[in-house]
């Protein structure tokens, strides 16, 4: 039987899965750079005045227009405490070149897989943890949890069609 069809399907689905995840670590990495931008598009697209007090406001406007006020406090009398979002940016990127191995050796690779895996578990912890450590709305709190929850998605597909794959090449890890 030619197998040859198969492993072409099997890597091209891996391919666009380990592309899809890059892409996505990226842009969820580049979008901790502007911040303070981002908060203002979302204060003018909720309809918040930004002159006003947070506290003119109730539920997701009340929180967005905190964020924001305490952003913008922030970056004015302590502008280097934003340097963290830039190394939580550089995080996401540097993950998402780890995942350029999996694209090119998926089998000999799939640690990275099982990497980003554990690290989208670990999200939940941490975010109902330390989100009331920190005063983080439940909701907020939720949607960061969905990180995780959806990134793990992508990730389990790439781990099942890394494996399908490895069962059709007859790969064998090495005993070390």
């Amino acid at each position: 039987m030619d197998k040859e069809p198969e492993k072409i399907r099997l890597i091209k689905i891996i391919r666009g899965l380990c592309i899809f995840f890059i892409l996505a670590l990226i842009v969820s990495g580049i979008t901790a750079f502007p911040l303070e931008t981002e908060m203002r598009i979302a204060c003018n697209i909720l309809g918040i005045d930004t002159t006003l007090s947070p506290d003119e406001y109730s539920g997701l406007q009340y929180w967005i227009a905190t964020v924001y006020a305490a952003l913008l406090d922030t970056n004015q009398a302590y502008p280097f405490l934003a340097y963290g979002f830039d190394w939580l940016a550089f995080a996401h990127i540097v993950i998402a070149i780890a995942f350029v191995g999996v694209y090119l050796k998926p089998v000999q690779n799939i640690w990275v897989v099982h990497f980003g895996m554990i690290a989208c578990i670990g999200i939940l912890p941490l975010a109902f943890i330390c989100g009331p450590i920190r005063e983080i709305p439940f909701y907020w709190t939720l949607i960061d949890c969905a990180f995780g929850v959806f990134g793990i998605i992508p990730l389990y597909f790439l781990h099942k069609y890394i494996k399908k794959l490895e069962a059709l090449l007859g790969y064998t890890p090495r005993e070390y």
